[in-house]
């Protein structure tokens, strides 16, 4: 069933490993602010202060907001963590975030998108 196959690559996350290749490309880092559909986007740089901020790095397969929330999370409040992440943004810093991503996946904690 295409389905249950779909759902066993979404537990395990799976369904991001292409996105490796965008980050091999160039056009994407393992960590930093998740892209946004461009058609939320523009409708959030209108209401969401300083939320063009996180389009100044990469975005990435993993960011602070993910590992620091679910899907539950506003979209103020992700921007909240983008903004500090960009505060914060280093190469250990990064790897901080991969390692807690590793843990979450692990744990099958889920990360948010």
């Amino acid at each position: 069933n295409i389905y249950s196959f779909g759902n066993f690559l979404r537990k395990y996350r799976l369904d991001e490993i292409p996105q490796l290749l965008n980050v091999l490309a160039g056009d994407m880092h393992i960590a930093g602010p998740r892209a946004e559909w461009k058609k939320y986007t523009l409708d959030y740089e209108r209401v969401i202060p300083h939320y063009n901020l996180r389009h100044t790095v990469r975005p990435g397969i993993t960011g602070w907001a993910q590992v620091n929330g679910r899907d539950e999370l506003s979209i103020e409040e992700k921007v909240q963590y983008d903004e500090e992440y960009l505060r914060r943004a280093s190469i250990s810093f990064d790897i901080y975030i991969i390692w807690l991503t590793i843990i979450k996946v692990i744990k099958k904690d889920g990360i948010s998108h």
